[in-house]
């Protein structure tokens, strides 16, 4: 991203200098910059609002209470994560964090639920089928509060920056029953090598009759 921006400030001042716009230019950059400040101290405030209203929820147990209620689908998502796997709680608190908005609180948990689902590999190597619907879970990150854009729309001026939550909700749950889809759609497709000790490890039927030519019990 670092070396995307620096090509872009490149471009922009050899665009200017070659236009004879160096001062429209000037004026433009230190514009922005007040602008920048005016936003992030007015966020500042609208997202201290919210991540404080959301951790009184945190510490009233609404998260545990909604980990409790996703456990059911969860273990249908993810047959081969036992249960009480310390993965399964860990990503039930990521995405119940998620759907209030608690972006600094899911980081941690879906940390916690990567290295945990690597415990249940086999052996190293590519993610498994478990890490690669979490990662896509995670990311489509169905949201009820969506906070941060509430309170970015709060520092722009927004005459009503809640209003949002209706429209969040749909497009999040969309995404999330898409990113479900695709990722247990590629498995089918694309599967992954058989474990050790399954079909393809298993030596071949001997035919009808055995090796020694005998009859065929049936």
């Amino acid at each position: 991203m670092g070396a995307i921006l620096a090509v872009l400030f490149a471009v922009s001042v050899a665009a200017a200098a070659v236009n004879g716009r160096m001062e429209a230019l000037t004026g433009a950059v230190v514009q922005s910059a007040q602008q920048a400040v005016a936003l992030a101290l007015g966020l500042a405030g609208v997202m201290a609002l919210w991540l404080g209203l959301m951790k009184v929820a945190e510490e009233a147990g609404l998260v545990g209470l909604l980990a409790r209620a996703a456990r059911p689908l969860l273990r249908r998502l993810f047959p081969e994560v036992p249960p009480d796997h310390p993965a399964m709680g860990a990503m039930l608190m990521n995405l119940s964090a998620n759907l209030l908005g608690l972006g600094n609180a899911a980081t941690p948990f879906g940390l916690e639920a990567m290295r945990r689902l690597e415990e249940l590999k086999p052996a190293p190597g590519p993610a498994s089928d478990a890490q690669a619907l979490f990662c896509a879970m995670n990311t489509a990150s169905l949201q009820l509060v969506p906070a941060t854009v509430i309170a970015l729309r709060a520092a722009a001026g927004s005459r009503a920056p809640a209003e949002i939550i209706g429209a969040t909700l749909l497009a999040t749950s969309c995404s999330i029953v898409v990113a479900v889809a695709a990722a247990k759609g590629l498995r089918r497709l694309y599967p992954g090598p058989p474990a050790q000790g399954g079909p393809a490890d298993r030596p071949p039927p001997s035919p009808p009759g055995g090796a020694g030519g005998g009859a065929s019990p049936c």
